[in-house]
């Protein structure tokens, strides 16, 4: 099971207000709990649950406070959730990505010019000097996902071409 689904709003500490909190909990944090919870019932033996978090709730980027904490949420409900499923033989993990190349900048209501200024400062900080592809995150998920990676339970697997870590 793959669980991705999620907004992303950014706003300065000051500007945050409580309905920016309040929908990106429930969108980040409460519709993955609750979908987790309404279909453990239906994992067999094996399964492995792979929930999409963000390099976000490590890099402390300025305006992403609510957005970084509900990513730094599903990191700890992977590691309580794989305590509490694992004798029922289903694991949890978490995929972080860093930048990847997907429809979700074009729907976040810049200009051309200012998108791609934003797009070249953001690559500019990614070490293998691109975004990641679409592709290269499903294959982390589906390495997750196989029974060859049943040792890997509770982890997060950050994807992001070192940005966060060097």
């Amino acid at each position: 099971m793959f669980i991705n689904a999620g907004v992303a709003r950014f706003a300065p500490f000051a500007e945050v207000s409580e309905s920016l909190w309040d929908d990106t909990f429930a969108a980040n944090v409460k519709g993955p709990y609750f979908q987790i919870q309404a279909l453990a019932p239906l994992l067999r033996p094996g399964a492995a649950i792979v929930i999409n978090g963000s390099i976000n709730a490590h890099i402390g980027m300025p305006n992403s406070s609510v957005y970084a904490a509900s990513k730094a949420a599903l990191i700890s409900l992977a590691k309580t959730l794989s305590a509490e499923l694992l004798p029922r033989g289903a694991r949890v993990n978490v995929v972080s990505p860093g930048p990847i190349s997907t429809p979700l900048y074009g729907k976040l209501g810049l200009d051309a010019a200012t998108l791609q200024a934003t797009a070249a400062t953001i690559q500019a900080q990614i070490p293998v000097g691109r975004f990641g592809t679409p592709e290269e995150l499903a294959s982390t998920v589906l390495h997750l996902s196989a029974r060859e990676s049943a040792f890997i339970v509770g982890a997060e697997l950050i994807v992001d071409g070192g940005m966060s870590t060097l």
